[in-house]
């Protein structure tokens, strides 16, 4: 049967990381952003791990930037505005597609390392993606690569093509189980 599960920003973090490219990477930051505004649910079966399951939602218009590595000079604060504005405006279009979401369809494997496959919907598109997870403690860390062209999805250039960020972005969580009951 499993036992059934609340997540969201209460229970833990859900984080994207991104890598520059090109010709004008020095200039840009590699950055770690994070989505404040999610919530989903998960039953976790031990005994019978392909009878989980896990969906989130995130309001793709909640990602915001907790932290900019490289460049030559340190991200501001009005670095991050204009990259969280870049964000949903010209790469995620949040205006017509507010919401990103995961539904597993199957789990496999052990408590020390399992893997969760599922469909992702970005920008309008739906797509395979498979997470791969283990349990510490409480607590369930996993991640997966995301290449954004499989979307859709434009990954963000400026200074006609000489910066760019990578097609590939990691997407990672640590979230700790609450009982759904609580």
């Amino acid at each position: 049967m499993g036992d059934s599960y609340t997540l969201g920003p209460e229970t833990g973090q859900l984080l994207v990381e991104t890598r520059r490219t090109g010709l004008g990477a020095k200039a840009g930051h590699d950055l770690t952003i994070e989505a404040d505004r999610w919530r989903g649910e998960a039953v976790v079966d031990l005994d019978d791990p392909g009878a989980s399951r896990v969906s989130v939602e995130v309001e793709a218009g909640s990602l915001r930037v907790v932290s900019g590595t490289g460049g030559v000079k340190p991200l501001t604060d009005s670095d991050r505005r204009d990259i969280a504005r870049n964000i949903q405006e010209k790469v995620l279009h949040t205006g017509r597609f507010p919401a990103i979401a995961f539904r597993s369809r199957q789990v496999t494997g052990t408590r020390e390392s399992f893997r969760v496959e599922g469909e992702l919907t970005m920008a309008g598109q739906t797509r395979p993606l498979t997470l791969d997870c283990r349990f510490d403690g409480e607590r369930v860390r996993g991640s997966a690569t995301v290449k954004q062209s499989l979307w859709g999805v434009k990954p963000y250039s400026a200074f006609f093509g000489a910066l760019k960020l990578d097609d590939d972005v990691e997407v990672r969580f640590d979230v700790e189980l609450v009982s759904a009951a609580s």
